[in-house]
């Protein structure tokens, strides 16, 4: 173990060292003498010549440098070059496929929705539709999963993909053959006006896209009649630091700093709002939903909203990231996202949360703050003062009091729901969308009556007959259910596989459109943008 240790740490001073070499615009620095790659590879080649068994070079090399920059942080990480594609895809808001959300139901692969302006859509395919064959291969009742699908329907641009579907009213398969096309993946989920003054966006992650999306939709709503708004960031991991920036710079005003980045090599860069031009929400009510999964460039928007008071924060205290990473390509195909810098929000406070005490604690701190009661109950000033893990600082504009540390806190705490569904076994709930869009599949002429999602709404209902079939599905597949529970949350289960039902026809926003009335935390914020009196004011409540 000794020896591995060691192995690890020269690992990881040369990958340091070959990283600042190939910084662009930096000079170029030769290895340190003595910096042990004489005994990297005298180790490597007595393990190799000597180790009792045979050793897979490639696999424990690549363990070692996984655990090496685990030991750094808990974000710089290694990526294989089989999963290069796919994380720079997450990113650059693109992937070459047909074009559609799928889901597997009942070991069948199922089409939630073709995606807007893709090739599936362009040929005619239909939410619902169930793919039974692809290239003449059975892919139905085999056992497939998601990897294998993905692996299947996406390939180079240009090439050709055959497809046997079955759709309600056909007997014999349907025949698509589909040529793969960029694809856009698509970070606004869904945007839409709440009533006739409130608008309601939702950000699902911040990629080379997201800034162009978010005005999209925001000039879409302004023409509807919006003057306040709502951007729910809830479960939004982050991503480019840059489109954050550049939506924050939408709604503050003047010069105002909105993030700084520095490190030890780092010198500090400032990003600030741009005087000379006027952002499209610089007045008018602002609310940003936060929860636990809120991170990175989620912090940094609703950070700066918060410190500039701004808007109102409602929900619960974000993630907790405040590293600033760079991913640099590596000579096999993979890759590595290095911590460089962190990032301060305009206030001068680190939204990072430590992670001293490993990985693993790190990991596990969301589970902390469950079982403290934290997600449960007002994380209040006086339980902040008592924490190490949080330094005081003042608003740039009103002078409140907000922490640094772990997180940005919320101005209006909203608990985690732990009653209803929660109640209930996540394989519980994962199956209210099977059930759903079994449902719908099979019952495609049924809803095409609904012209649009306010009909739906008011129209739709979830019959006892349907709820009974509901019911008998969950105890089918889990094998027993509490009837107590099912009967004390039957409202919730209705309105979520009417939810599900709407996202079949109207993507994220028949979605959101139908759930906000069970999402409580929309509500609170809802109330709180609603309200007469100041936004800050009631975020003191």
């Amino acid at each position: 173990m000794p020896l591995m240790f060691a192995v690890v740490m020269i690992i990881g001073m040369q990958l340091g060292f070959k990283l600042y070499e190939n910084l662009k615009g930096k000079p170029r620095m030769a290895l340190v003498k003595g910096s042990g790659f004489g005994q990297l590879q005298e180790v490597m080649s007595l393990v190799n010549s000597r180790y009792v068994d045979t050793i897979d070079n490639e696999a424990l090399i690549q363990r070692m440098i996984e655990q090496t920059l685990q030991d750094l942080d808990p974000h710089s990480v290694y990526i294989p070059p089989s999963d290069m594609k796919e994380v720079n895809e997450s990113l650059e808001g693109n992937f070459v496929g047909i074009g559609i959300e799928f889901s597997l139901v009942n070991d069948t692969i199922v089409v939630v929705t073709p995606l807007s302006g893709g090739p599936s859509e362009k040929l005619g395919i239909v939410a619902g539709d169930k793919i039974i064959e692809i290239n003449d291969s059975l892919v139905a009742g085999i056992g497939i999963t998601n990897k294998q699908v993905i692996g299947k329907l996406r390939g180079e641009r240009g090439t050709m993909v055959k497809v046997g579907i079955q759709r309600n009213g056909n007997e014999s398969l349907l025949d698509f053959t589909i040529r793969r096309d960029d694809i856009p993946l698509v970070s606004i989920d869904a945007a839409f006006m709440l009533d006739n003054k409130v608008g309601y966006i939702k950000i699902n992650r911040f990629s080379a896209t997201t800034y162009q999306e978010f005005m999209e939709s925001l000039l879409k709503l302004k023409e509807q009649g919006m003057e306040k708004m709502i951007i729910d960031l809830r479960q939004n991991p982050g991503g480019y630091l840059n489109a954050a920036v550049s939506i924050a710079d939408e709604m503050l005003d003047g010069d105002k700093l909105l993030v700084y980045t520095e490190g030890r090599t780092y010198k500090r860069k400032d990003y600030r709002a741009q005087p000379r031009r006027e952002g499209k929400f610089e007045s008018g009510d602002l609310v940003i939903l936060i929860d636990e999964g809120s991170a990175s460039a989620s912090e940094i928007l609703a950070g700066a909203v918060q410190d500039w008071d701004r808007g109102t924060l409602v929900g619960r205290r974000t993630f907790g990231k405040g590293l600033v990473q760079e991913q640099y390509d590596l000579s096999n195909g993979g890759g590595l996202r290095l911590t460089i810098a962190r990032y301060y929000i305009p206030s001068g406070r680190s939204i990072q949360k430590p992670y001293e005490n490993g990985y693993h604690a790190y990991e596990e701190e969301l589970y902390t703050r469950l079982e403290d009661g934290e997600l449960i109950g007002a994380d209040t000033l006086e339980k902040k003062e008592n924490r190490t893990d949080t330094i005081a600082y003042k608003t740039l504009k009103i002078g409140r009091t907000v922490y640094g540390g772990g997180g940005v806190s919320p101005d209006v705490f909203v608990p985690l729901d732990t009653t209803g569904l929660e109640k209930f076994t996540l394989r519980v709930r994962s199956l209210i969308p099977e059930f759903s869009y079994n449902h719908f599949s099979n019952h495609t002429n049924h809803f095409a009556a609904y012209s649009n999602i306010k009909t739906f709404k008011q129209n739709f209902q979830i019959t006892p007959q349907l709820f009974e079939q509901f019911r008998a599905f969950i105890k089918k597949k889990v094998g027993f259910i509490d009837e107590k529970l099912m009967r004390q949350n039957e409202t919730e289960f209705k309105n979520y596989i009417k939810a599900y039902i709407a996202k079949q026809i109207w993507k994220y926003e028949g979605f959101y459109s139908v759930a906000q009335d069970l999402d409580k935390t929309l509500q609170e914020g809802y109330r709180v943008i609603t309200k007469q009196t100041a936004k800050m004011e009631a975020g003191r409540q």
